[in-house]
């Protein structure tokens, strides 16, 4: 196709855009412009008590270690477990298939306070590992209200390789409804858009047996 033809169809698709957008934010323009002010006053409070609510949120969270990644006992994974609605637990040894996973959840924790982001030494784990069937390093647990919902195994779901990005772990975490990808994390809004990877692996194996 001629390039010229191809510019002028991308600049009629641009425009479109372009207009929808206009007639959304006049639209929401006029809306605002019939309110009185008791409605916009009752708006207003509205907001405040939507931001005061988030905010308290937020707070408990943190205060329950969400925000961070870190190492927890077997003994305490249970009391983790029931403290926070959803949770990851990164079954892990030292070996580099899991130190990949854990580049990835370290980013994530931080980016979605709404979920508790923690790891377990496997082979400090005998209990835990065997009564949740854990054979495959690393292995993922997907807590939600004190129950695992769903593993994610190696890295089967994410490629089969270690040069998954955190955005493609972050999309299997969310149809695992285990986080939100509408912004409960308040660092959802600086995110990139450009794919994040750690780096391939030579020999291009996905996980490591227990």
């Amino acid at each position: 196709m001629d390039e010229s033809i191809v510019g002028q169809i991308l600049e009629k698709q641009v425009l479109s855009v372009a207009k929808a957008v206009e007639d959304k934010l006049d639209e929401e323009i006029s809306a605002l412009d019939r309110l009185d002010p008791d409605d916009i006053e009752a708006l207003r409070e509205r907001r405040i008590l939507q931001m005061r609510r988030a905010a308290e949120r937020r707070a408990k969270w943190r205060a329950l270690g969400h925000g961070e990644y870190e190492e927890v006992p077997e003994k305490e994974f249970f009391a983790a477990a029931k403290a926070s609605e959803r949770l990851v637990c990164h079954f892990h040894r030292e070996n580099w298939p899991c130190k990949v996973m854990e580049k990835h959840l370290s980013i994530l924790a931080k980016q979605h306070v709404e979920t508790r982001f923690v790891k377990v030494h496997a082979e400090k784990a005998p209990f835990l590992t065997e009564k949740l069937r854990i054979v495959v390093l690393p292995t993922l647990a997907l807590v939600k209200n004190a129950k695992v919902e769903d593993y994610v195994v190696g890295f089967d779901d994410l490629g089969g390789k270690d040069d998954f990005s955190t955005e493609d772990l972050e999309e299997r975490l969310a149809k695992a409804q285990v986080i939100f990808l509408d912004g409960e994390g308040p660092a959802n809004a600086s995110k990139h858009t450009t794919k994040r990877s750690v780096r391939q692996s030579d020999t291009g194996n996905s996980s490591d047996s227990d």
